[in-house]
């Protein structure tokens, strides 16, 4: 941190944005586990539970690189209310449907899909706006926190989820919806501007998508290590489908089914804690190939539990690692891309890397049905071996080191 800078935590913008999406991602975590436990407890199938994953996910790889360019136009934040006040409307149709007894699985897949669609307009508008709300030097620390505001969110919200749930199958829709709102207000007080002032777009949107693409493609790290993670998110993607199968098959009941959940969470919140002390003092080499086979490991593991608690327990060692990732990754992009590309350079990037993820939540749909839970958790190791090998190999993650090296003239 430069001298005469004031901690982050007496940035009045970033703490209200903070507060706000802490909010908004408890309410949304707690839709994303009441999505599978909906599936099931109406239809009994695993593969229609994959199917609802891969419409909340598709989105990812149809409009995340269209949002990158329409972000670096548009205002970034009138994009994250219009997104805050669809996904609200979109979310509490199904409470109204139930209470009318008419819902039906095409509308959960539909809801699924448009919440997943505005999903990544305000996800790639957050992004794109965080370094306008924090100091540059400050950054990684500000990563961290909204690393931390994910994983905690997610400490509260899978056992409220389970709990909501049982209360009422509507209810965690319902808490969403409200989530959504407290999102919206605490836009309205946030100060700055969402991006830098710049002249009017001349050119085509093709043209600002394909500048991007170009961009990202030509920073070698970046390119492999997107390639990486695009192979880990459908693993884990997949993973949390299979646990939840293999809970119920264990006799979880729902609330049981988030608080193992929660571990996981819980987890991912201790790595968000350690990440900048992670990003200041251990090689991404290191950081990168040991997560990878961290993570097969203990997945080849889930094999042999019995227990939905220790199966949680694992999860939460996997996501130890997570949030370090995150951290060096994140950190690296918003150092070297300059503000005029951010949103086109992380929608390019995420159509790799998120767009894997409904892939993931469709496979294990039908996995689970068809070899079980358990044999899942070994096709899924496997992809995390590869994965690994695939780290080893390269020699620019080999080579990679702390992040003041990897950028230019480091």
């Amino acid at each position: 941190m430069s001298s005469g800078q004031p901690p982050l935590r007496k940035n009045r913008d970033f703490t209200i944005l903070w507060i706000g999406q802490t909010i908004s991602t408890i309410g949304s975590r707690v839709s994303a586990l009441a999505f599978p436990l909906l599936v099931l407890a109406t239809t009994h199938s695993p593969a229609r539970a994959g199917i609802v994953g891969f419409a909340n996910g598709l989105p990812n790889l149809c409009f995340y690189l269209p949002a990158g360019a329409l972000v670096d136009r548009w205002n970034r934040k009138r994009i994250m209310l219009v997104a805050d006040g669809a996904r609200a409307l979109a979310l509490g149709s199904i409470p109204v449907a139930l209470a009318a007894h008419a819902l039906t699985f095409p509308q959960i897949a539909v809801v699924a899909f448009v919440g997943g669609s505005f999903d990544v307009f305000f996800d790639v508008a957050e992004s794109a706006a965080l370094p306008q709300v924090v100091a540059k030097e400050q950054l990684p620390q500000a990563i961290a926190q909204n690393q931390a505001r994910q994983q905690g969110a997610g400490i509260v919200s899978q056992p409220l989820g389970g709990f909501l749930f049982a209360l009422g199958r509507g209810v965690p829709f319902l808490a969403d919806v409200v989530s959504y709102v407290a999102s919206f207000v605490s836009l309205l007080f946030v100060r700055p501007a969402f991006q830098e002032l710049r002249e009017r777009s001349t050119t085509r949107l093709r043209a600002d998508v394909v500048e991007g693409i170009v961009w990202l493609w030509r920073e070698r790290f970046l390119r492999t290590t997107l390639g990486l993670v695009a192979g880990t998110n459908f693993a884990h993607a997949a993973l949390v489908i299979a646990l939840i199968v293999r809970a119920r098959n264990l006799g979880a009941s729902s609330t049981l089914i988030g608080v193992m959940l929660g571990l996981f969470s819980a987890g991912a919140l201790v790595g968000s804690v350690i990440a900048p002390w992670v990003q200041r003092n251990v090689r991404p080499s290191l950081l990168i190939i040991g997560s990878v086979w961290l993570w097969a490991l203990l997945t080849y593991a889930l094999f042999f539990v019995r227990e939905p608690l220790v199966l949680g327990a694992l999860c939460g060692l996997q996501a130890v690692v997570g949030p370090p990732w995150n951290v060096v990754l994140g950190s690296y992009r918003y150092r070297l891309v300059p503000d005029r590309l951010l949103g086109r350079t992380q929608s390019a990037g995420a159509v790799v890397t998120w767009g894997t993820i409904p892939l993931g939540s469709l496979a294990a749909g039908f996995l689970t049905q068809d070899l079980g839970a358990r044999a899942t958790f070994v096709v899924l190791g496997g992809i995390f071996t590869v994965v690994g090998i695939a780290a080893v190999s390269a020699r620019v993650i080999r080579q990679a080191s702390r992040l003041d090296a990897m950028m230019p003239g480091g």
